[in-house]
């Protein structure tokens, strides 16, 4: 797949905004400022109805503006496609295929397919959890649409529990007590939020499982290959794990490693994706049942998938505060390459490979880490690229080259 044509309407700093486009790489070269990043974020933005710099879409309208919008035409083998979609300062945003009549935006997720790595990316390494885990509901939505409606119902329920409990803690601390009638609505959203939660943490696992074979050989290949990457997935359900009848072979040989005898432990997280939706539903309950009191006592939801950890490991250390600077950026593009490489992996559709974006990448690399890079990326359907300086691009991506300037782009032959 590729993108043949771009229009941007009332998007960031573009009024009005035309790029064509075609297989192959592509470079965008500009100063510091004009508008690469912006170009690129919006056909990020297309793939999975998020931006990679802000958690909202307030500041993707450009100022002083109340609606935006994205049309971009794709290439999927013979097959042409056209999507749009309409953002809103004051209402849902819309969306179109084909010029048919107006769908729902989610409906367009899938048939725009990214991966974008940019500065911002160090933070799946730096940051807090909350990246990491933003990181893989992101792609479990551009890899399946369908868990759209998975990562959405967990959050609404849990908002909704939220709202109940902050409400009901004033009463916890009173002589009076919370009333049963409030006892039971909350043993309701109990069962909705376990239920919602087993769902999304059966996505995540399963998803990593697919990743981790894919960032392990990204990182050896982007480095001298002397330690290797791991992900390591930390759960509230870690301890029912090991607290819970021991999980086991259908021989009946416990599938927790011997550590007595040398062998390195199975981590809790590959535990929990052996399990069943069901099985998983019936921890979270047990779990939320045994910390009612300590999220009366603080109003908040205190187990679930949104205080999960997704652990990057280089070598025996952990990546967060172990990893040097150069580490740090070859960690997080070998989790983008993972990405591109899973996503790869489960076209359905041929010519349906998803577009690599590389968003400044080059600048924050040496010269050895640029050609290897290159290198893996070369051979992508299309590949698009932003520099501010035309030097910083090894020559194995030399291909097509946009000039960006203030309010829109020049191309050159």
């Amino acid at each position: 797949m590729y993108l043949e044509h771009l229009s941007l309407t009332d998007f960031r700093s573009y009024a009005q905004v035309d790029l064509t486009l075609g297989p192959g790489i592509t470079v965008l070269i500009g100063a510091n400022g004009l508008g690469k990043t912006n170009l690129v974020e919006s056909i990020g933005y297309l793939s999975s109805l998020s931006s990679h710099r802000v958690s909202h879409d307030g500041p993707l309208l450009r100022f002083g503006t109340d609606r935006a919008l994205i049309r971009a035409q794709l290439v999927r083998a013979e097959q042409k496609v056209m999507v749009e979609i309409e953002l809103n300062a004051n209402r849902a945003n819309r969306a179109r295929i084909n010029r048919a009549n107006p769908v729902r935006a989610r409906d367009i997720l899938g048939i725009c397919r990214t991966v974008l790595f940019a500065p911002e990316d160090l933070a799946l390494v730096k940051g807090d959890p909350g990246n990491r885990r933003r990181f893989l509901d992101d792609l479990l939505v551009v890899l399946m649409p369908r868990h759209a409606g998975t990562r959405s119902d967990y959050e609404k329920v849990l908002k909704q529990r939220n709202a109940l409990l902050k409400s009901a803690r004033a009463q916890y601390f009173s002589r009076a007590g919370i009333p049963e009638s409030q006892l039971a609505t909350l043993d309701v959203w109990d069962q909705h939020l376990a239920g919602a939660a087993a769902n999304l943490l059966a996505a995540r696992l399963e998803l990593l499982g697919r990743l981790r074979p894919h960032m392990a050989e990204a990182y050896a290949q982007l480095t001298d290959g002397s330690k290797l990457l791991r992900a390591e997935y930390r759960s509230d359900l870690d301890d029912s794990v090991a607290t819970n009848s021991p999980l086991t072979h259908d021989d009946g040989a416990s599938l927790v490693a011997d550590t007595d005898a040398g062998e390195q432990p199975v981590f809790a997280g590959d535990d929990l994706a052996l399990l069943d939706v069901a099985e998983l539903t019936r921890r979270y309950s047990a779990a939320l049942a045994a910390s009612r009191n300590r999220e009366l006592e603080r109003g908040m939801t205190q187990v679930g998938p949104h205080r999960d950890e997704l652990e990057l490991l280089l070598g025996q250390a952990p990546a967060r505060g172990y990893a040097s600077h150069g580490e740090s950026w070859s960690i997080a593009l070998a989790l983008r390459l993972a990405s591109f490489h899973v996503l790869d992996e489960d076209r359905h559709v041929a010519g349906n490979q998803p577009i690599l974006i590389l968003d400044d990448v080059f600048a924050e690399l040496d010269v050895q880490r640029r050609r290897k890079l290159a290198a893996m990326v070369a051979s992508a359907e299309q590949v698009l690229v932003t520099a501010a300086v035309g030097g910083d691009i090894p020559p194995e991506l030399a291909g097509s080259k946009i000039q960006v300037i203030p309010g829109g782009v020049v191309t050159h032959e």
